[in-house]
């Protein structure tokens, strides 16, 4: 069976360092674009009355040929195999991964017809995207659901600290999804040097920090387009 992308994601995530590791983490707000051939307005007649939607997508930065039964999730410092279909690794027999986004709002521009401003998302800008479907509360939610291995993000949540003369380096309206992206905690999950300094891109901006325990503080933002 082949599938065909129906649309791309469009954001400031410009590289995999610094993305969310699940959705609904950062508010940043992300556009769906459909594929020409399925931009017909049609196929979302109604979905304004959604308030989130379902994203089946692919890994497109991490596709491989083979297939590797266990991995590595970071969450356990990268150290301890457990099977691939016990966790939400990357490295799948397909590479199809799943995420649920805030619907914003529905708009239209001439070059791009119809498309879909969503929030929470937790994909690579570029990504291609196969599919589309509502969220529905009383089926997609349960609040009793085990986590496994998986840590909540209150578990890992940094203080943050922006000196004031970097902020000022950033638009007003990116600074609370920097701000958010910064509290996840962007470093991979085995590395606690408190002396090291990281560095991601978002958007135009290149943001290098350190941590030390659980207080974050950004040493540089700078512009870099």
């Amino acid at each position: 069976m082949e599938i065909t992308p129906i649309a791309k994601i469009e954001n400031g995530f410009v590289s995999k360092f610094g993305i969310p590791r699940q959705s609904g983490l950062c508010t940043a707000l992300s556009r769906v674009v459909f594929e020409p051939e399925f931009r017909d307005p049609s196929a979302i007649r109604g979905i304004e009355g959604f308030s989130h939607l379902w994203l089946i997508w692919q890994f497109s930065e991490a596709v491989r040929s083979g297939f590797s039964p266990t991995v590595r999730p970071p969450r356990l410092g990268g150290n301890r195999r457990v099977g691939v279909f016990a966790s939400r690794s990357p490295f799948r027999p397909n590479s199809l991964g799943l995420t649920c986004v805030k619907l914003v709002a529905v708009e239209s521009s001439p070059r791009d017809g119809k498309f879909l401003v969503v929030s929470g998302a937790d994909l690579m800008n570029g990504t291609p995207i196969f599919d589309i479907k509502p969220y529905l509360p009383y089926a997609d939610s349960l609040p009793d659901a085990l986590s496994g291995f998986a840590e909540g993000p209150e578990d890992y949540a940094l203080e943050v600290i922006i000196p004031p003369e970097q902020l000022e380096a950033v638009a007003p309206d990116d600074r609370a999804a920097i701000t958010e992206l910064l509290r996840c905690d962007p470093r991979p999950s085995y590395q606690h040097d408190p002396e090291r300094i990281y560095y991601f891109e978002y958007k135009n901006y290149r943001i290098g920090f350190r941590v030390d325990g659980k207080l974050l503080e950004t040493v540089s933002i700078t512009k870099i387009r």
